[in-house]
């Protein structure tokens, strides 16, 4: 009997020891630090994600997840509640994603902020602040993959519609096309090597070409030069066309001279002579006119004129 009390006791002693222990484990291993309530509401998918996942600020270890739930309030949204060490640079342009730990797959928040000296975000048990959860990379890849495969699946589309039975026809006989476009084009250096043959003798007539062009062009401008020379001998100021100027100019002066003599003697004397030979030429024409008419008048002289009305002898015509 007393064997039976004393193992009982036993029994207990070691039940309450363990007790005991696991107490004071959970004692000793309290976490003390008193942390920050934020929240975070979002409608995106949350894969990996669990109660107790860490929260880390980029990259550091500030906190943990302490409960995952929905809205009731809004459906389909997801709330998750975070405790976060009050040491850590929380403000209001801080953002939330979802981060993953190597191969395991298991997720975490991983905080970040857009830029740095922003005003800090305010939260309390009362007033719990929320902050924004933006997508993770593997959100951003599905949804850029869905993305792709769409637009892949477009470009497949049009491929195989453009490699239908018509468009293969198409293409099989634009390539025959091109098959005979390029023998055409073989034989053109056939055709061309009787003038490439001919282009060294062509050659050296356009290089002889260009030393008689070059042999006129040195030419051109000696025979320029020379003029030149030429109008700087004739417009000097003692020079020749100085010279001939001033001749014409004495020829001229010279000229006017003999011609105001012409105007002033010469032309006086000569008018007077034609006044002269005029008056005689009507003398020889009266002559002339008298002897035809009376030829005796070279022998009898002249007759005498009848006496006019009012002279002596005057006898008027009868009717």
């Amino acid at each position: 009997m007393e064997n039976r009390s004393h193992a009982l006791m036993t029994g207990f002693f070691t039940i309450a020891l363990l007790i005991a222990a696991v107490l004071a484990g959970i004692w000793f291993n309290r976490d003390r630090v008193e942390r920050v309530p934020y929240l975070i509401a979002t409608t995106e998918s949350i894969p990996g994600l669990n109660p107790q996942a860490a929260v880390r600020y980029r990259g550091l270890e500030v906190g943990r997840v302490d409960d995952i739930g929905f809205n009731p309030a809004v459906p389909g949204q997801i709330v998750i509640r975070l405790s976060v060490d009050p040491e850590a640079p929380i403000t209001k342009t801080t953002f939330a994603m979802l981060g993953y730990q190597g191969v395991t797959g298991i997720a975490f928040i991983q905080l970040d902020d857009e830029k740095t000296g922003s005003p800090l975000l305010k939260s309390d048990k009362n007033h719990v602040a929320a902050i924004p959860l933006h997508q993770g990379l593997l959100d951003q890849l599905e949804k850029r993959g869905l993305v792709i495969l769409a637009k892949t699946e477009e470009i497949t589309t049009k491929v195989n519609a453009l490699l239908g039975p018509d468009n293969q026809k198409k293409m099989t006989d634009a390539f025959d096309k091109i098959g005979k476009t390029a023998d055409a084009y073989g034989e053109i250096p056939r055709q061309l090597e009787p003038t490439l043959k001919r282009l060294p003798a062509l050659t050296d007539q356009a290089a002889q070409s260009m030393a008689s062009f070059n042999a006129l062009s040195a030419s051109a401008n000696k025979a320029t030069k020379n003029f030149d020379q030429l109008a700087t001998t004739l417009q000097a100021p003692n020079g020749p066309i100085t010279r001939l100027t001033e001749t014409v100019d004495r020829v001229g002066a010279s000229l006017e001279g003999v011609t105001r003599d012409l105007e002033l003697e010469t032309l006086p004397h000569v008018v007077s002579m034609t006044d002269e030979a005029r008056t005689s030429l009507r003398a020889v024409k009266r002559t002339a006119t008298s002897l035809s008419d009376r030829p005796q008048g070279l022998l009898f002289g002249a007759a005498v004129a009848a006496p006019g009305p009012g002279e002596p002898g005057f006898v008027a015509p009868t009717k």
